[in-house]
């Protein structure tokens, strides 16, 4: 026992000590690490076109994607896209995995508490998507009741929530989509682009927007909150204003979602 007492404590003492170096290594301003290392690691799905798939070639791609390796080329630097499910993107930024998260990532207050998040770069409206053959719900008060899937903690789900659904979790888009298809939820609640994309691979999937939500929401880049972060936020906030001016956020978008999602209707 002493000896298993003795291994544990010396354990222990090598994960504080790397743990230690790990801080060590930081000069507590990100944005001069990210310089200093040459690349940026960037957190995204890889599974929700137009925002963040794979294409034909398997070659990472998307207006997010586009936009990454844009900002990291304003920044002077490679971008390194880690893809992973949506739940373990945020919990990523959190423990320092990833420098940012570029997922069409809604600002919502519970989430400006938690994050500190960057200008716009987009407006997502926000679509009931359901059967063509269902009539059932015309407002979004008629979600009450009904069953709906997407990523859980997404702002989609909580939206649903919000009007009384039973939100069913799923790990991507595709998931969704195949659920509402068989008749096991009634709806799904997703950005009106991304229904617009779906319908233009899937035209014979026979889905149609029942509903539309009034108010566009806000799309940014968030990032721990704190000091750390002050310098790399303030530099993509002027890399987003320079992409807007120039005209090459809008054509990013045109590019992906045949639209212009860079300004609030």
């Amino acid at each position: 026992m002493m000896r298993i007492f003795r291994v544990l404590i010396t354990v222990s003492a090598v994960l504080l000590a790397l743990s230690a170096c790990s801080r060590d290594e930081s000069s507590g301003d990100l944005l001069a690490d990210i310089e200093k290392k040459g690349e940026i690691t960037i957190a995204m799905e890889g599974t929700w076109a137009p925002w963040t798939y794979h294409d034909e070639n398997d070659t990472l791609t998307g207006y997010d994607t586009e936009l990454g390796r844009l900002i990291a080329g304003k920044l002077g630097v490679s971008p390194v896209f880690v893809e992973g499910e949506w739940d373990g993107l945020l919990a990523g930024i959190d423990a320092g995995r990833y420098d940012i998260m570029i997922n069409g990532v809604d600002v919502t207050p519970e989430r400006a508490e938690k994050y500190d998040f960057t200008i716009p770069y987009a407006y997502n409206r926000t679509a009931v998507i359901v059967r063509g053959d269902d009539d059932r719900i015309k407002t979004m008060d008629d979600l009450a009741g009904m069953h709906t899937a997407n990523t859980i903690s997404s702002t989609y789900a909580e939206l649903a929530e919000s009007y009384g659904a039973e939100v069913t979790g799923v790990d991507d888009l595709n998931q969704t989509f195949e659920l509402l298809k068989s008749g096991r939820i009634d709806a799904t609640l997703n950005a009106e682009v991304t229904y617009y994309d779906y319908m233009k691979a899937h035209p014979d999937s026979g889905f149609r927007i029942a509903v539309i939500a009034d108010d566009p929401t806000e799309v940014a880049i968030p990032m721990r909150k704190g000091d750390e972060t002050a310098a790399l936020r303030e530099r993509i906030n002027e890399i987003i204003e320079e992409l807007s001016a120039s005209g090459e956020l809008s054509a990013l978008s045109e590019r992906f979602f045949g639209t212009d999602i860079t300004k609030r209707q």
